[in-house]
């Protein structure tokens, strides 16, 4: 019976368009961004991948966590109250921390849990808070806020309207928080920070950010998009990860010192938890304060992405416009947008990975592009040409040439 149960879900699936292969990769490491798919033995490109600036692939970070794993071995042996907190993990929060201009930081072991922990304290913290969450904020926020059991209002993307709509509706005196990202990861929209920051005043909110998709890559040090805007220190908590720009693994949060004591004294995904490896903290910790002395890889990763956009305008192929580094191809259909990844890794040898439900909405399945400091003019002419014949052999128009 239940073998029955499971096939049929996963046969649902399959029929929606959503069911997902995994595309089985060798990175390599003095060869960025380029792989090896196994399947094939082939030597391909990545288009999508979040290791925005190459980080996992540079020789500062890969030689300080060889140096951790000969001074400490491999895994941190516990959760950080028993036998798992190490002088690594703690210079690493001590870095986010100043990296952020606050007072004390708090290290996860991925940005979903950081989101989803955190938030689910809150509530702990303050049974009374209400969150106001914007309607395209991640699973992991999403997580977090259903498994706090508190009050929420969903408001509509990016649109202040909406929100102080909502935040009229809540006491002044009630604890509420205001829950966003500084980008968003699917359309690559920047969030109003400005008009949210001057709400959560005059509504007396917290203001919760996430930070994911740009620490490292925004502001003269790579804190992210609050810095470059002038506003962390007027952001309550700061939420991010270390997967991303930074090349490694983890998530944190920083704020005040009651604030982050409170959650990891509270926080069931902190507590409960073994700790990042020693090797993780210290290679991601060398990654913050390289990206903190130079601005090598973020004026490059910027050259790039202006380079791809240009391109893709040129070919008359259509995206979604925006001020950030992500580029969403629309297609809206699941099978189609499957069938475009699929020529494109088999016949050009480039990776894009198809976009489907539940990621994105139904009607809004897409290609995600992300682009490096290590992908050459060549490579954006090759990438380009490759997606205008798919899209031909298809049948998707191209738009006039720009």
């Amino acid at each position: 019976m239940y073998k029955e149960i499971f096939k049929n879900y996963v046969e649902d699936i399959r029929l929606e368009g959503r069911y997902r292969e995994f595309v089985d990769v060798t990175r390599l490491a003095n060869q960025f961004p380029y792989a090896i798919r196994n399947s094939s033995g082939k030597k391909i490109i990545m288009w999508c991948i979040n290791d925005y600036l190459g980080m996992s692939q540079n020789r500062l970070v890969i030689e300080a966590a060889i140096a951790a794993i000969d001074d400490s071995g491999i895994g941190s042996g516990g959760t950080r109250n028993i036998g798992g907190n190490n002088s690594f993990l703690l210079e690493l929060e001590q870095s986010i921390a100043a990296l952020h201009k606050k007072e004390k930081a708090l290290v996860f072991t991925s940005g979903y849990v950081a989101n989803d922990a955190t938030l689910s304290a809150l509530a702990k913290i303050m049974p009374d808070i209400v969150f106001f969450s914007d309607e395209s904020n991640h699973a992991s926020i999403i997580s977090g806020i259903r498994n706090s059991k508190a009050k929420k209002f969903i408001y509509t993307h990016n649109d202040i309207a909406s929100l102080e709509y909502f935040l009229q509706q809540v006491p002044l005196d009630c604890p509420k928080a205001i829950i966003f990202e500084s980008a968003y990861s699917m359309d690559g929209l920047f969030s109003p920070m400005r008009e949210i920051v001057n709400l959560a005043k005059k509504y007396n909110a917290l203001t919760y950010i996430d930070e994911v998709h740009t620490v490292g890559l925004y502001g003269s040090k790579g804190a992210g998009l609050a810095a470059e805007f002038g506003l962390e220190s007027e952001i309550d908590i700061i939420q991010g990860t270390l997967a991303k720009a930074y090349g490694t693994i983890g998530g944190y949060i920083a704020g005040k010192e009651e604030l982050t004591d409170a959650i990891r004294l509270s926080a069931p995904g902190f507590i409960f938890t073994t700790s990042l490896p020693p090797m993780i903290a210290a290679a991601a910790n060398a990654s913050i304060k390289h990206l903190q002395n130079s601005t090598v890889e973020r004026n490059l990763h910027q050259d790039r992405v202006s380079k791809l956009k240009a391109a893709l305008d040129n070919a008359g192929i259509k995206y979604f416009k925006n001020q950030s580094h992500i580029i969403p191809i629309i297609i809206g259909d699941p099978f189609l947008a499957n069938k475009i990844s699929a020529k494109l890794l088999d016949e050009h040898n480039m990776y894009v990975q198809h976009i489907n439900f539940p990621t994105v909405p139904k009607g809004t399945e897409r290609l995600r592009i992300t682009i490096t400091p290590y992908h050459t003019d060549e490579m954006i002419k090759d990438f380009v040409c490759a997606l205008v014949e798919v899209f031909q052999e298809v049948g998707i128009k191209l738009e006039e040439a720009a």
